[in-house]
């Protein structure tokens, strides 16, 4: 056998074995980057079964004997004898994030052995005159051991430790396969969970993604330093380049398909910072965002970049004939109907929706099952409405900083032009079935020859001068506060009051030490919380976004909660003040501009000295603030 390196043992009474070591290797195969960082994937080609003599043919000629007999080692002759073809080979090239390799591309032949129940990789290396050879110092064996059924084990086998090489990239270092790929290997293996929703990035060819990827974040990674808005600027910007950079990549595949000339034009709707706009825009295409309502980001982009300020209501006001594709980045409430605007606004118009918050045509999604997820339960939806509306739908999953990354493509029609008028009769009663706004009717289109949609009353019993979007609610101009910003501060400051006095009234003695001389009362968790506050109290705080928990949170200077329970803060203890890691640090400008809450309503005052304390010791301490205001809704006029 080849030298053992390292084991780990599986968790006693583990049901998912040998299976789910199978599975588990497929993960490290198929999907590497989701262990190696450094890679975007990998790409699995030439599947073949195999003998001894087939395999010493190719790029294991210079195979030797030795190695051949160790990969044929464990099994009784007679198995091997029944077993003509004992091994399944594959050739798996690697896709770095970053391509430092030139173009030159890193393989591995990789044997599986079922019988056996081990997989071996035999890494090739390519030369300067393109000549294909073995990696010998780099061969490596995974094997799934076991007693009699129990005590399952990995084990890791090295043909030549001694010369591991690593380039951190395609070969990482040796003990890496030991403390970081052994232990997912057998956490796959024990969840065997099979997703809901595709593999990532199934419908492009990885290594074009993974090349434009790099080459646009490289060219709009700036963005991050000048980011305008309050938020996330690494979030917004890299996810958006992903985004970009998936459309991209399927449309140049389009027009290698449809052997097109130019370059698909666009509408994004709902398009919000309209930094996928920008991107597709610089990059070529030609198309514009319109969102409900403008970002002070807009003023950067420049001319070339489209982008309205203008509510989206469904209907023939905001039909695109001349646009090739429809997006709807997490666009909301306009989500349901992109499908059915694409649909009607050209039978060549295609879509990509990118689905995020739940809504209906004219609301809040309602659940209708509780087999699946909320999330896959929507996705399905969408996919119907897709289906109805008549496209080929096809789902994919983004490589994006987001949990909701599940996208739903419509390329192309399921029924032939000549079929407009059905199918138009077929998405108008859909839209129906599910409207729930008495007294309104949905308008259905006239099919014109060009296969273009007209929408007008084709039926003369039908409502006159009604809308197909008629009772769609489109997002408010301003953006309503509902982060309990914008509760009244006498409302606040009473709860805030009422919680810390029952957190302080449960006075704990931990121990000794100058933190004992101060009371820092006891802790309740957030259920027992809300249980102290009246009935009216909690109903104004359930119509804020994350509740009273939210309150609290706000609140960072009274209160620690942690683990779902609250505390009172004290700004002596490092881990008490510790910042939480995402939070902002506190702005020179923003030090002693409030006054300091347990000067004011601690028996005790502050733990901390005037000179040590961010807040204001009294109004001789209060320094008046250098922020600018944020306009909330209720100030709008």
């Amino acid at each position: 056998m080849m030298p053992k390196v390292s084991d780990i043992k599986f968790p006693g009474g583990c049901k998912t074995l040998p299976e789910g070591f199978w599975s588990a290797v497929d993960v490290w195969i198929q999907k590497p980057h989701v262990v190696n960082k450094r890679l975007c994937g990998a790409k699995e080609t030439e599947r073949k079964e195999v003998n001894a003599e087939e395999l010493l043919h190719g790029p294991l000629a210079d195979l030797s004997q030795d190695v051949l007999s160790l990969l044929s080692s464990g099994v009784s002759p007679a198995q091997t004898h029944q077993q003509d073809k004992p091994w399944c080979s594959t050739v798996r090239t690697f896709i770095p994030k970053v391509n430092s390799y030139g173009t030159s591309l890193h393989k591995e032949v990789v044997l599986r052995d079922f019988a056996r129940q081990q997989v071996t990789f035999f890494p090739l290396e390519e030369d300067a005159e393109g000549q294909v050879s073995l990696k010998k110092s780099n061969i490596y064996q995974i094997q799934l051991c076991s007693q009699d059924c129990e005590d399952w084990s990995l084990e890791l086998h090295v043909l030549t430790p001694g010369a591991w090489f690593s380039d951190g990239v395609a070969y990482p270092k040796l003990p890496w396969l030991s403390s970081d790929l052994l232990p997912k290997l057998v956490r796959w293996a024990t969840e065997c969970k099979s997703s809901e929703f595709k593999s990532t990035l199934s419908l492009l060819p990885v290594e074009k993604y993974s090349l434009v990827y790099q080459q646009l974040k490289d060219k709009y990674k700036a963005m991050v330093k000048v980011w305008p808005e309050v938020t996330d600027p690494e979030k917004f910007v890299y996810e958006d380049v992903a985004i970009a950079t998936y459309l991209l990549v399927l449309w140049a595949e389009e027009r290698a398909e449809k052997g097109l000339a130019g370059r698909q034009s666009f509408v994004d709707l709902g398009c919000g910072n309209g930094l996928l706009v920008h991107i597709l825009t610089n990059e070529g295409h030609p198309g514009k965002g319109i969102d409900v309502r403008r970002r002070k980001i807009w003023d950067t982009y420049g001319p070339r970049t489209v982008l309205e300020e203008k509510a989206i209501t469904p209907s023939e006001s905001f039909l695109f004939p001349g646009a090739d594709w429809l997006i709807g980045n997490h666009s909301d409430e306009l989500t349901p109907w992109i499908p059915v605007i694409a649909a009607r606004s050209s039978y060549s118009c295609r879509y990509f929706v990118l689905p995020c918050c739940f809504f209906d045509f004219y609301g809040k999604y309602q659940r209708r099952q509780c087999k699946k997820s909320q999330y896959k339960e929507y996705i399905d939806f969408i996919t119907e409405v897709s289906q109805v509306s008549g496209f080929n739908t096809e789902e994919d999953c983004l490589r994006i900083p987001s949990t909701k990354r599940v996208c739903l493509v419509g390329k192309s029609r399921s029924y032939q032009l000549r079929d407009e008028a059905e199918a138009e009769r077929r998405r108008a009663h859909y839209v129906q079935r599910r409207q729930t706004i008495p007294g309104v009717t949905i308008q259905w289109s006239v099919i014109g020859n060009d296969g273009h949609c007209c929408h007008g009353n084709a039926d003369s019993d039908r409502t006159p001068r009604s809308s197909w979007g008629a009772g769609f609610q489109p997002r408010d101009k301003v953006e309503m506060v509902r982060n309990c910003a914008a509760l009244p501060r006498d409302f606040v400051d009473g709860v805030v009051l009422q919680v810390a006095n029952a957190l302080l009234g449960m006075t704990v003695d931990d121990g000794g030490g100058s933190s004992a001389d101060w009371n820092r009362g006891g802790s309740l968790s957030v259920s027992e919380v809300a249980g102290l506050l009246e009935q009216e109290t909690l109903q104004l705080l359930k119509k804020e976004c994350g509740g009273l928990q939210t309150l609290l949170k706000n609140n960072h200077q009274v209160f620690r909660v942690e683990g779902g329970r609250v505390y009172i803060r004290d700004w002596r203890d490092r881990k008490s003040s510790r910042a939480d890691t995402k939070r902002k640090p506190v702005a020179p400008g923003a030090l002693k501009t409030r006054p300091c809450w347990f000067h004011t309503h601690h028996l005790q005052g502050c733990p901390l000295q005037a000179e040590h304390c961010a807040f204001a010791h009294g109004p001789d301490d209060l320094r008046p603030s250098t922020r600018p205001l944020k306009k909330m809704k209720n100030d709008a006029s």
